[in-house]
């Protein structure tokens, strides 16, 4: 592959123009949409898929990882990874939930070194010409890639309770204002959010087309949020979705930023005198 590539390591997010020709070169492209918009509307070789494939199937630990690494190897191989083939995921920004961000991140975490989501999404990818396809795609081949998994970008429920009140962490709740102020309606057994967190709804970063705001734009609102670049940063919203849309966002730019899979499903379902929630 060419030098297209740059340095994709550090680089988590590529604009269309770009995913579109690394496409070109022999990329894989994973469509995390919704299923019903991946059968009107499917994308040629995309291959469709879901978070919740490669995650814990029950309450309150759906939004982690599968922790099986012969299982989450033998999925991703399935769905077509290798090593070192560059991986790029579309999804709908404008009415999704991050599922984008959540794939790249899942793949960063189990050692991808070349997984990133568009800029955009599904819309700004079909802008550069891509065609769309009405017939199924066929099934893709299988993948050599073997997870080695790391902890730079993720943390666990005890590690972050640990840590909690340190003066250099920031912890933001990427959920809705409602959620934050307490509302519960995506399944938590409490309301509220973690103690010291601050508010940053996900698509705030975001313009109406679902395109991420300036790199100026985002630093004025991180800054208000007290975050700089040697700020530590846990990301939570309610499984681990939008938070990890805003990992990359935060790890692209480079920020130090953890998702915090379990989130508010694991973290309210835990006795509350050990994981205490605060309303506004």
């Amino acid at each position: 592959m060419s030098n297209l590539l740059g340095n994709l390591a550090n680089n988590w997010i590529v604009n269309a123009d770009l995913a579109k020709q690394l496409l070109e070169e022999g990329a894989t492209l994973l469509d995390a949409r919704a299923p019903i918009l991946k059968w009107f509307c499917r994308l040629p070789k995309a291959v469709p898929v879901t978070w919740q494939e490669f995650s814990r199937s029950h309450f309150p630990q759906k939004g982690k990882i599968l922790e099986n690494k012969t299982v989450l190897t033998q999925k991703l191989q399935a769905i077509g990874i290798c090593q070192d083939k560059p991986v790029i995921v579309v999804a709908d920004s404008v009415k999704g939930w991050g599922e984008d961000g959540r794939m790249v991140w899942m793949l960063r975490t189990l050692g991808h070194e070349k997984a990133v989501f568009v800029d955009g999404g599904y819309r700004a990818l079909i802008k550069t010409g891509i065609s769309q396809v009405k017939a199924a795609n066929n099934p893709p081949k299988t993948g050599d890639f073997v997870i080695s998994r790391r902890q730079n970008w993720e943390i666990k429920q005890d590690d972050l309770k640990a840590i909690l009140g340190n003066d250099n962490l920031v912890i933001i709740d990427a959920r809705e204002p409602r959620e934050y102020a307490g509302k519960t309606p995506y399944g938590e057994k409490r309301g509220g959010h973690i103690p010291g967190a601050v508010h940053l709804y996900y698509k705030q970063l975001m313009d109406r087309r679902g395109q991420l705001l300036t790199c100026e734009q985002i630093g004025a609102i991180l800054q208000q949020k007290g975050v700089s670049l040697s700020t530590q940063i846990v990301t939570y919203c309610s499984g681990g979705i939008r938070s990890a849309w805003l990992t990359c966002v935060l790890t692209n730019y480079g920020f130090n930023a953890k998702n915090y899979a379990g989130s508010m499903w694991e973290w309210s379902a835990s006795p509350a005198d050990s994981y205490p929630l605060k309303k506004n």
